[in-house]
């Protein structure tokens, strides 16, 4: 039988695509044969930060190799998760990802260099992050309700302060605007702790802070709480009313903290990495410490993680949107 280079390619093709998956399963069953990167696209001591190393540290005994997190900050994330992007997919790279760089970050930049989406694989949503509105603890308002009436009366007449454009006390402020059809006027600061320093001092007006860093002024009555920025209240802080409680009909805010692979990490290394940070996030131990960040255990993995984190993309992009933001 008389066989041309055609045939020839289309039977390369086929055997090709047949052996692609056993490949997979041969690189997963050898996996991990040497140390994994997490990279945390934020400085080190912040939420981000803390929650790789909690996570690195029990998934490295768990998998027999070092987890070394690797911390690669700069443009609100943007640095590190384009490595990551682009980082060979052989199960060797992961992330953690958050609301600002898998969800928000495109309607900021043009040139953004990676698809929040397309470049990654959702592996396991570890956990929410719910903001504290605070005002100072001499501020004459003690009620959100307060803060929207003089809004309403005088826009643009009160501040707040921002680690930046997309940053979760960025998005709380936005949201609260667009649902009470208010105008604040944005302070942005190069971190949160700053914003925190200003408002104590009188500087600024309010900020949407995270529980974890405000806790500290919180607790030393420096601050007070108006309300929280989940849809139902905090357990750790009972007498403060969620935003929608407290008239803001529709509000829910929560950022979160994630585990991202390359885009083309073989299926069953990804699968096995979501089972692990799964059982790790479930410990008591674990989510005690999650806790005491400010984090509050979720676990999802694959399709519920797939689906949630295309909604907030969706979510976040119609507030921007609506507010008028334009990337740059």
């Amino acid at each position: 039988m008389k066989i041309n280079r055609r045939t020839l390619g289309a039977f390369a093709l086929l055997a090709t695509t047949a052996l692609a998956p056993l490949a997979a399963w041969a690189q997963a069953a050898d996996w991990p044969s040497k140390p994994i990167r997490y990279v945390v696209p934020f400085s080190t001591g912040g939420v981000s930060d803390g929650v790789a190393r909690l996570i690195a540290l029990h998934l490295g005994e768990r998998l027999g190799q070092p987890v070394v997190v690797d911390n690669k900050p700069g443009v609100s994330g943007i640095l590190g998760t384009q490595a990551v992007a682009r980082a060979q997919p052989d199960g060797y790279t992961f992330m953690g990802g958050t609301i600002t760089t898998h969800a928000v970050n495109p309607f900021f930049s043009k040139n953004l260099g990676y698809d929040p989406v397309k470049d990654f694989v959702p592996v396991n949503l570890v956990g929410m992050v719910s903001n504290v509105l605070v005002v100072p603890a001499g501020s004459r308002f003690d009620s959100v309700q307060q803060i929207t009436a003089e809004l309403k009366a005088k826009p643009d007449s009160l501040t707040y302060g921002t680690a930046g454009a997309g940053t979760s006390q960025h998005l709380s402020g936005q949201l609260y605007q667009s649902l009470t059809g208010t105008q604040l006027r944005q302070i942005i600061y190069k971190g949160g702790s700053q914003a925190m320093v200003d408002l104590v001092g009188g500087q600024i007006d309010m900020v949407f802070e995270t529980v974890a860093a405000a806790r500290p002024m919180i607790d030393a009555k420096r601050v007070k709480v108006l309300g929280v920025t989940s849809k139902a209240r905090l357990a750790d802080l009972p007498g403060a009313p969620s935003l929608a409680e407290a008239g803001v009909t529709g509000f829910e805010m929560q950022s979160w903290q994630g585990v991202f692979a390359p885009a083309g990490t073989p299926q069953p290394i990804v699968d096995r990495l979501a089972r692990e940070v799964a059982t790790i996030v479930a410990m008591p131990d674990v989510q005690a410490r999650l806790r005491n960040m400010g984090v509050e255990p979720d676990g999802r993995v694959s399709a519920p993680f797939i689906e949630f984190q295309r909604a907030e993309v969706a979510k976040w992009g119609k507030v921007i949107r609506d507010a008028g933001i334009q990337a740059e």
